[in-house]
């Protein structure tokens, strides 16, 4: 299979080196507008496998020519991108797969594709990160095992093994995302209804193993396709996982109007937007650098199974890999779409259309892929 991996990136180039190393993959193309930052990760790879390419997304006639020369896509630029990416592969007859974003109903546009692509016969699988992505595989998962499935929660959080104040946070994304997730709205399912509650809000504590207690808060985006593809859930709701006392101090800082994009403050005759202050003031401060990060995750899918409540529980605790430097984040998201796209390559998922992961991507074959990788998912079944 000949794998095409646009953006090199952070998540791009982990996703690379996850081919590079799979046997199934016989050639791998790094593609970036930065050719110069892509062929030199190339090379540190010491692989004949992969090879960079410069494209410019924005060049719609260059992306379809590189893309044609490829299997499957994988899509790691920004998530504005999603767009015109899934455009272009259905008309070059490649599969593609990316790694979400909700904002702007991105996603939304991307699964308006699916009679487009599933007339070209070609697979186009959105949103395949963590959160959305591997929380939307293990959900599926466990509703499959279910005769009628009642309630879906999520918890997930990457956070430093040795937390620092003041927010006891660093970050593996860009901290205006965090913002984003922080102050749009949540979406749950609550009594069978599909609502919007803030961000922040219903702090919970939870404890994962040599971790806790933490606390758990509502945060936009995380429900992601989920509504769309369990509509009789009775319960659905995602949280993101912090040490004690974050989710108060960033309430403050939206209390204050510090994370607004629409709000401004006269200074000394200049108008200010305090949110962009704010971030240049906490990115040192927020910075993971060379300090290891974890990712932590927990999907709890309830419902009735032969008439007996039943409960399938997923998770997992992942940590940095020190002697290579990858992140935890970057383990858990890189290694999660270089997977599914392998399964699309080697026909294990032949459906074809526009699909979210937790309708097409089969959890059990997922699971044990990662394992390979050594992201270790724990599965636990409950019956009362």
């Amino acid at each position: 299979m000949r794998v095409l991996v646009l953006g090199s990136g952070l998540m791009g180039k982990e996703a690379a080196r996850d081919l590079v190393q799979s046997d199934n993959v016989r050639e791998v193309t790094l593609a970036d507008v930065d050719v110069d930052r892509a062929g030199k990760f190339c090379h540190s790879l010491h692989s004949s496998k992969i090879q960079a390419e410069f494209v410019d997304a924005t060049n719609k006639e260059q992306l379809f020519a590189l893309m044609c020369e490829h299997d499957v896509v994988i899509n790691a630029l920004f998530y504005s991108f999603n767009e015109v990416v899934a455009e272009t592969a259905i008309e070059a007859g490649v599969h593609s797969v990316d790694l979400g974003g909700h904002i702007g109903h991105m996603t939304d546009r991307v699964l308006q594709l699916h009679e487009q692509a599933k007339e070209r016969g070609v697979t186009i699988i959105p949103d395949l990160g963590v959160a959305p992505g591997m929380i939307n595989i293990l959900a599926g998962y466990g509703a499959n095992q279910l005769d009628d499935v009642k309630s879906i929660k999520l918890y997930v959080g990457g956070i430093p093994v040795r937390p620092e104040p003041p927010l006891e946070y660093n970050h593996v994304f860009s901290m205006e995302g965090v913002f984003d997730h922080y102050t749009d709205p949540s979406l749950i399912i609550r009594h069978g209804k599909i609502q919007e509650i803030p961000s922040l809000s219903e702090i919970e504590t939870v404890y994962f193993e040599k971790f806790g207690p933490l606390e758990a808060f509502h945060t936009a985006g995380g429900t992601s396709t989920l509504s769309y593809s369990f509509p009789q859930l009775e319960t659905l709701e995602y949280k993101t996982i912090r040490y004690p006392g974050h989710a108060e101090k960033f309430q403050l800082l939206v209390d204050l109007n510090l994370t607004r994009k629409d709000f401004e403050v006269e200074v000394k005759g200049q108008a200010i937007n305090p949110r962009e202050v704010l971030l240049k003031v906490l990115e040192p401060i927020v910075d993971l650098k060379d300090k290891e990060d974890a990712v932590l995750l927990r999907v709890l899918v309830e419902g009735v199974k032969n008439k007996k409540k039943t409960i399938h529980e997923y998770e997992m605790v992942t940590y940095k890999d020190v002697v290579s430097n990858i992140t935890a984040m970057a383990r858990a998201t890189a290694t999660t779409i270089s997977v599914v796209a392998q399964l699309i390559g080697n026909q294990i998922i032949d459906r074809k259309g526009v699909y979210p992961p937790e309708v097409i991507v089969p959890g059990k074959i997922y699971m044990k892929e990662m394992a390979k990788r050594n992201v270790i998912i724990k599965e636990k079944r409950y019956v009362e």
